[in-house]
This record gives C-alpha cells, sequence and structure tokens, in this order.
C-alpha cells in the first residue's frame, strides 16, 4: 500500500525545493501534476523521469479513483504548479478520499505564497486569517471585506493583476485606509514588494499596472478603529435584509462600529 505525498514545489525560483522533495519525486511511482508540462519542466532541471498524470481542477473529481488505484500499487506525489498543493490548488478532495480509503498522507513543506508574502510584509505574524482569491464581483468582494472589517488579525488574500487597482479600491472603502504591503512576483525575477497604505498602493498600480502573481497582506483592525459612514451603511443595508429591530440594529452596529447608538439610529432612518 503506497502513500500519499503532498509535496510543495517552487513558486518561482526552482532552487526553493528542498532535498526531501527531489527524493520524494524521484522514488515516488508516479505523480500527480496540476500541469504537467509545468512539472515537466523542473522534473527534467533536476533529471527526475518519475512518470506523471494530470490531476487538476477540470478533472480532479473523475480522477480520484484513478490515482487511488495508483495508490494501491505504491506511492503517489501530488504537486500543483506552484507552491503547496490543496492551498488553493487541487488537493483537498483527493486527501479526503486518500484517508477515508485508509491510505497515509504526508505533507512535504516548502514555498507557499501566502507565508511568503506575510513574513516579509512588516506586518504582525502573530495571528492572520487567509482568505485565498476575493471574489471577482465587487459586490461579493465588499460583502467578505465588510465581515472582515472588525477583525484584528491580520488578512491575507490573492489577487489577479488585472483585478487588482478594483479590489484595494474595494479595500479603501469597506476597511479604510490600512496598512498594506502588496508582494508581487515572489521570488521571482522581477520580485517587488510595495509597502504602505491602502491608498498608496491604489495610487502606486493606477500610475504602474500590474503583472504576474500578487498576494495582498493587509493590516487588521486597530482596537479603536472607528467604521466609516460607508461601512456602517453596508453593514445597516446587510442585516436590514433579514428583518431585525432598528431599535436592536442600531445597538448591535454601534457596538462593532464605535459609533454613537443614536448616530447608527438616524443613518437607518436616512
Amino acid at each position: 500500500m503506497g502513500k500519499l505525498y503532498l509535496v510543495a514545489t517552487p513558486i518561482g525560483n526552482l532552487e526553493d525545493i528542498s532535498a526531501r522533495a527531489l527524493r520524494i519525486l524521484r522514488e515516488a511511482a508516479v505523480i500527480a501534476a496540476e500541469d504537467t508540462r509545468t512539472t515537466g519542466k523542473l522534473l527534467a532541471h533536476y533529471g527526475i523521469r518519475t512518470p506523471m498524470i494530470a490531476y487538476h481542477e477540470h478533472n480532479k473529481l473523475t480522477r480520484i479513483e484513478a490515482v487511488l488505484e495508483r495508490l494501491a500499487a505504491g506511492d503517489v506525489a501530488l504537486v500543483s504548479d506552484a507552491g503547496t498543493p490543496g492551498l488553493n490548488d487541487p488537493g483537498y478532495e483527493l486527501v479526503r478520499a486518500a484517508l477515508a480509503a485508509g491510505y497515509e498522507v504526508s505533507p512535504i513543506p516548502g514555498p507557499c505564497a501566502p507565508v511568503a508574502a506575510l513574513t516579509a510584509s512588516g506586518l504582525p505574524t502573530d495571528s492572520f486569517i487567509y482568505l485565498g482569491y476575493l471574489p471577482r464581483r465587487s459586490a461579493q468582494r465588499k460583502t467578505l471585506l465588510e465581515e472582515m472589517a472588525r477583525e484584528r488579525r491580520t488578512l491575507i488574500a490573492l489577487e489577479t493583476p488585472h483585478r487588482l487597482v478594483e479590489s484595494l479600491e474595494d479595500i479603501l472603502a469597506t476597511l479604510g485606509d490600512r496598512p498594506l504591503a502588496v508582494g508581487r512576483e515572489l521570488t521571482k525575477l522581477h520580485e517587488e514588494f510595495v509597502r504602505g497604505s491602502v491608498n498608496s498602493a491604489v495610487k502606486h498600480f493606477h500610475n504602474h499596472p500590474p503583472l504576474g502573481e500578487i498576494t495582498l497582506v493587509i493590516g487588521g483592525a486597530a482596537d479603536d478603529e472607528k467604521w466609516s459612514e460607508e461601512q456602517v451603511f453596508s453593514a445597516l443595508k446587510r442585516e436590514a435584509k433579514r428583518g431585525r429591530p432598528a431599535s436592536e440594529l442600531a445597538e448591535e452596529i454601534a457596538a462593532e462600529s464605535g459609533w454613537n447608538k443614536r448616530d447608527v439610529y438616524k443613518l437607518i432612518h436616512t
């Protein structure tokens, strides 16, 4: 009976892979790869000839049985395009299926873009929340961010270049001008960190359209941070849909936002 290895691979620089990861990739019976072309370049660089099968977002559910059959005969190494498999990449369903079938699952730790960006951000690292990719649509994105408005832990999120400025503007509108670090093309030749505030990042990327993979690290809410009027309006609108009494709603939002209850009540009736 084989073992399923979750092998972290470089997020840019091919030197960022452990000796153990290379050994597992050499010794595995098969490598389940998110993109066989991308993984093929890594294997060729290190002279590894282990056979591969494709396991990606579009076939992950139909391929589980095939991977389990491979596990019955020997070890399988699961890799994503870059970074740690299962973290915003295919892997979760396979891990659950392998465990349910009685196979051992072992992580081979290594590169991880969210953690790399966090540690170099200059923002608190002792406690954080990982949001994954922010929603594509502005309304959904704002809803998620509004839910995080009073969160004091550091927030980490992924974003694409073409949505970055719009997302930063939504962050500014919902969370205010927080401390922020934007990590771009981490570990690669054109690695860049833009540190400062949300507002300064909006201005920077308006003038310098970004390219490549992007990770956002956002400062948590300050203990005494007061919500903006837009944040209060958004929270009232969201909670009002649930049919709650105005007095109860005003009291709760006031406690969360740092606003006076009377002022919140006035906004309800504006």
